[in-house]
């Protein structure tokens, strides 16, 4: 699994709760743009409209070899690919409790296919948020502290 663009601010603004695993349908030169890291996922969210999930704010940079006649949106809706019962389980669950459905995560799986990482999100306060700061400061002051010890003992 090659991983290509991951959303860092997602984890920071919401509980993931549940994941999935969604293929994308691409036009043209996204796939090679997708190889060549040309991806952002921050601010991306899903959406369901008429009972298909879309991707919404992902920006997909157009490479400087496609055609000049033909180039995709770079912020274009896209069409995610899930199962029915997926879908309806996401609907649910968004309509009824308030929560969000965000990406995390872009990358080629094993056959090569492009895959989204999706996940039921339930939206952070601003305590939460400092909470987590202080837990991530805490464990990179634990790391140091550990390569402190072994340079010590060597």
């Amino acid at each position: 699994m090659k991983v290509i663009a991951t959303n860092k601010k997602a984890t920071f603004d919401f509980f993931i709760l549940e994941h999935l695993e969604a293929g994308l349908v691409l036009e043209g030169s996204e796939v090679k743009a997708m190889r060549k890291g040309k991806v952002n996922l921050k601010d991306s969210f899903v959406k369901i409209v008429n009972g298909e999930a879309f991707l919404f704010q992902a920006h997909i940079a157009t490479l400087a070899t496609t055609n000049l006649h033909y180039k995709p949106d770079e912020k274009r809706p896209r069409k995610l690919l899930l199962h029915r019962k997926e879908i309806d389980k996401l609907f649910g669950k968004t309509q009824v409790s308030g929560m969000s459905i965000v990406a995390l995560k872009l990358y080629f799986n094993a056959r090569n296919k492009a895959k989204l990482e999706i996940a039921l999100a339930k939206g952070k306060n601003l305590h939460d948020k400092r909470e987590s700061l202080k837990e991530k400061i805490q464990k990179r002051e634990i790391a140091q502290g550990f390569k402190e010890m072994q340079r010590n003992l060597n």
